[in-house]
């Protein structure tokens, strides 16, 4: 119960800060600037909302990692032995590395919120006419590598929270593999991963502007279809 609890806030939380942007709760006329920051805040709420469940990343089409090729991944390598590239190994350490995804996204949340609010925006018009993904694209140029550094962390530790034996297993059975490295390779996919997701959302939003029920990206984006 006391996980369950605290996943809950987490979520409400991270939810909570991505809502509380200048003028969210008014409409103060067709601004494409404050349009855009709506739909960017309701993208990312939604992603970060189904991100951060149990098993988010795992069970997310859009968001799942692969186990990174140092492990045996998607390729076969020199250090990857033949245990460590079996079918139960594999699906532990599938499940491992995107519980270890939650992790960070519990860090990058609040950041994104932060970059959302302030946020500068030179050409609006061209994101609100730009692809169904644009407003993301912008996101992400913005934040750079900003959540890759901040959620390493919190990746780090998830590795070693939710399945200790599996990581322990990895380490003595296939010689050559650095934590760091593949804390650092399911980190940048965490990243990617979040992208992804705060992009289907915006391409959601934009098919379907009034599903949001705001009256100003049923105006701006309605507009557009």
């Amino acid at each position: 119960m006391h996980h369950i609890d605290r996943r809950s806030f987490l979520v409400t939380g991270a939810a909570a800060s991505l809502l509380a942007l200048p003028g969210c709760a008014s409409l103060p006329g067709l601004s494409l600037t404050e349009a855009i920051k709506r739909l960017l805040t309701i993208s990312s709420q939604n992603a970060f909302a189904e991100l951060l469940q149990p098993n988010g990343f795992f069970d997310s089409q859009v968001a799942r990692l692969t186990v990174p090729d140092s492990l045996g991944g998607s390729r076969v390598t020199s250090i990857a032995s033949a245990l460590l590239r079996s079918k139960p190994i594999q699906d532990r350490l599938l499940k491992q590395v995107n519980r270890a995804a939650e992790k960070g996204a519990e860090l990058a949340a609040p950041i994104v919120a932060d970059t959302i609010r302030n946020m500068s925006i030179a050409d609006a018009a061209a994101i609100i006419s730009g692809g169904p993904r644009a407003a993301t694209r912008l996101l992400q140029g913005q934040l750079g590598n900003t959540l890759v550094d901040r959620m390493l962390p919190g990746v780090g530790n998830g590795l070693k929270l939710f399945d200790n034996e599996i990581i322990n297993l990895v380490l003595s059975q296939a010689s050559g593999v650095d934590f760091s490295s593949i804390s650092n390779d399911i980190t940048n996919k965490a990243n990617d991963a979040i992208f992804r997701s705060i992009g289907a959302q915006e391409e959601a939003i934009r098919a379907n502007p009034r599903a949001t029920n705001d009256p100003l990206l049923i105006a701006v984006f309605g507009l557009t279809k």
